[in-house]
């Protein structure tokens, strides 16, 4: 009876013991899934170029966010509770969990590195691939888009507020933009897109830019008038990704 007992207790102990396992388990996976599941915080207007240019990036490798509205027009980055996310006033801010990040080109850098394995491959594959996505990000941060911002700020913005554009640099701006989009159109006479046969970060971070230039500031006929280069932009605009950006602006 004695030994009955003892045999019973122990296989109670076991049962529960197991018991304890499968909780610790189903915890873990639970706390795995939820980490999994955390949603990147996006600071800025959905409007402006360059949240729009981290947002393509989370779109195309399917990371879940949240869009925390900055309102420029109030000078909202300048105040001192946006400073302590981004020292300088500007946008966008990411957090994701205890991790911030400022610079949209440093994120989506992060991002597409971080999600490697998942959606498209935006970093490239090979150490020549790497380095031409590299270069084409720097191509487009220092020949490109400082020259259409001038141009969207002078046939835009400056309106917009009710201040007069200055046209002679615009002009100015637009005769060097076209001798840029002329090495594009020469680049991709060779490949589909500027770094290779795969759409990657050089492509997408010219998205933002490209459509204010086509849009609001009424030069779309840089684009237009180069064969290659329009064909590049329809395709890289007509992605499912950046048509989702697109609604979000709305």
């Amino acid at each position: 009876m004695c030994n009955f007992k003892f045999t019973l207790h122990k296989t109670q102990a076991q049962y529960f013991q197991m018991n304890s396992v499968y909780i610790y388990i189903y915890i873990y996976i639970k706390f795995r899934l939820s980490v999994g599941k955390m949603v990147v915080k996006v600071y800025g207007p959905a409007k402006a170029a360059c949240p729009q240019r981290v947002l393509a990036c989370l779109v195309e490798l399917g990371v879940d966010f949240e869009v925390i509205h900055v309102d420029l027009d109030t000078g909202e980055q300048k105040r001192p509770e946006f400073l302590l996310l981004q020292p300088f006033g500007q946008v966008p801010v990411i957090e994701d969990g205890d991790f911030r990040l400022f610079e949209s080109r440093a994120i989506i850098r992060y991002y597409a590195a971080k999600y490697a394995d998942h959606g498209p491959n935006l970093l490239g594959t090979t150490l020549e691939e790497r380095a031409l996505v590299d270069q084409w990000l720097e191509v487009e941060a220092h020949n490109f888009n400082d020259l259409v911002y001038t141009m969207v700020l002078q046939l835009v913005i400056l309106p917009r507020m009710g201040e007069r554009g200055d046209l002679a640099l615009v002009h100015n701006c637009e005769s060097k933009l076209e001798k840029v989009l002329d090495v594009y159109e020469q680049r991709l006479s060779k490949s589909s897109y500027l770094a290779g046969d795969c759409f990657t970060l050089a492509d997408l971070t010219h998205l933002p830019a490209i459509r204010y230039l086509m849009n609001e500031a009424g030069m779309g006929h840089l684009v237009r008038d180069r064969k290659n280069v329009n064909s590049w932009w329809m395709d890289i605009s007509s992605r499912p990704a950046w048509k989702k950006v697109i609604k979000l602006m709305d």
